[in-house]
């Protein structure tokens, strides 16, 4: 068995606007150096999974602090894989300026795994393109994974959750997935189901990510913390309400992910 990470921290206060409080994680490594003027600035990648998202497409694209992170030093890329739309979410997108490609076979797996191989960026950043999650957090999620020399950033909904944004049964179905998660691999994330990562693009050369669907979410996370014993942290976001039709199918993905655990435990 893989052993436990060196590295682990959950950060419990954000600003107004989601940004999060820096904490040095415990055994890290030196910080990076800036990057020195007349240098190639770093490439973050934010990598968008959509199916019929035209309603919230632009709003998503336009969100993506663009301007700071260049103040910050970064250039971006965003890439949105059309997974199969039929409402003109891709040509919106590329209007917006993002990068579309295309994934054919349905699943949120199955759109994250093309976002991966497309990725140029030496930072991956993901995000839903229903709004929920808070992009302006992304300068400072990629700042902290810099400074502090970490592998992989989590994202956190609950600690921070407002009435009504997520219904009872799904909080409930995300506690019980998040539980199981930790029991099984040792993996000390509160919110296993989280869509909000930021990660280091080279983490992908050694994981083994199978999962077609919305075991994804929890596989990534078991890969970085359990298997690649990555430097990882936690930090609080402001979850928002959901634009547009749910794809989110919960008896069927919550089910289909218990077992995606189990197999992968058991393998």
């Amino acid at each position: 068995m893989p052993a436990k990470a060196t590295a682990f921290t959950l950060d419990t206060a954000v600003t107004d606007g989601a940004a999060p409080r820096a904490v040095k994680a415990a055994g890290a490594g030196p910080v990076r150096p800036p990057v020195k003027a007349g240098a190639v600035a770093p490439l973050v990648s934010v990598i968008v999974p959509a199916l019929n998202e035209a309603e919230t497409i632009e709003d998503v694209v336009r969100a993506i602090p663009r301007d700071e992170f260049a103040s910050r030093g970064f250039d971006v890329e965003i890439v949105v894989v059309d997974n199969g739309s039929s409402d003109g979410t891709a040509d919106t997108a590329r209007e917006m300026g993002a990068r579309v490609v295309s994934e054919p076979a349905r699943g949120y797996g199955m759109a994250y795994r093309r976002g991966f191989q497309e990725a140029r960026g030496d930072i991956i950043c993901t995000m839903d393109a229903d709004l929920t999650y808070p992009a302006e957090a992304f300068p400072e999620l990629v700042d902290k994974l810099v400074r502090e020399d970490l592998d992989f950033v989590n994202t956190d909904r609950f600690s921070l959750l407002n009435n009504g944004v997520m219904s009872r049964r799904n909080q409930i179905g995300n506690a019980c997935l998040s539980v199981a998660t930790r029991f099984l691999f040792g993996v000390p994330f509160r919110d296993s189901q989280s869509g909000m990562w930021v990660f280091r693009s080279h983490l992908l050369d050694r994981m083994d990510l199978r999962a077609g669907g919305m075991a994804l979410s929890e596989e990534i996370k078991i890969e970085a913390f359990w298997h690649l014993r990555a430097r990882c942290a936690e930090v609080p976001i402001r979850y928002g309400y959901r634009r547009g039709e749910s794809k989110l199918r919960v008896w069927r993905d919550g089910l289909g992910n218990l077992v995606h655990l189990a197999r992968r435990r058991l393998g």
